[in-house]
C-alpha cells in the first residue's frame, strides 16, 4: 500500500449509486474526528476539474485525494478512508487486512467485478446527500 495519507482525505463518491452513496455516507458518519471530506460527484455543482480529474476517471473509480495532494485510486482509496479509523475499530481492521498480499489482490480483483456491474445497480433518486440532515450545525 501506499504511505498513510495525510488528514483530511477528499473522498470522491458517485451519491446518486445506492451502493456508494450508502457506504461512503456510512463512513462519514462514522468520522467524528472530521478527518473525511465527502465529496459528492453527482452533485450539480461538482466540478472534476478544479482536481485535475476527468468526470468519467471519478466514475470508472473512487478516488481520495489527501491535504499533500496524493491520489488513492480504487481499492487503495478504501484503504485510505480506513486510516481514519482507530485500528480497535472495524474499519480500522480492515486497514490493516487489506495490505497482506492475499488479501489486496482479492480486494482488487473484487473492485474490478464490482466496477463493471456499477452501472447496472439502482440509482438514488433524487441523487442527494443525506449526511447531517436532520441534525444541528455543530459550532
Amino acid at each position: 500500500m501506499p504511505d498513510k495519507p495525510e488528514f483530511p482525505l477528499k473522498v470522491f463518491y458517485d451519491g446518486a449509486c445506492s451502493v456508494c452513496g450508502t457506504a461512503v455516507e456510512r463512513y462519514g458518519r462514522k468520522d467524528h474526528a472530521g478527518r473525511l471530506i465527502l465529496v459528492d460527484i453527482s452533485a450539480p455543482d461538482f466540478a472534476p476539474e478544479e482536481h485535475g480529474i476527468t468526470l468519467e476517471e471519478f466514475l470508472y473509480e473512487m478516488h481520495a485525494i489527501d491535504r499533500r495532494g496524493k491520489v488513492y485510486k480504487g481499492p487503495e482509496s478504501f484503504w485510505a478512508i480506513w486510516q481514519a479509523f482507530p485500528a480497535s475499530t472495524l474499519y480500522g481492521l480492515l486497514g490493516v487486512l487489506i495490505t497482506l498480499p492475499g488479501v489486496r489482490a482479492i480486494a482488487r480483483l473484487a473492485y474490478k467485478g464490482f466496477a463493471r456491474i456499477r452501472k447496472f445497480l439502482p440509482r438514488r433518486q433524487p441523487p442527494v446527500c443525506r449526511i447531517g440532515k436532520g441534525k444541528p450545525p455543530e459550532g
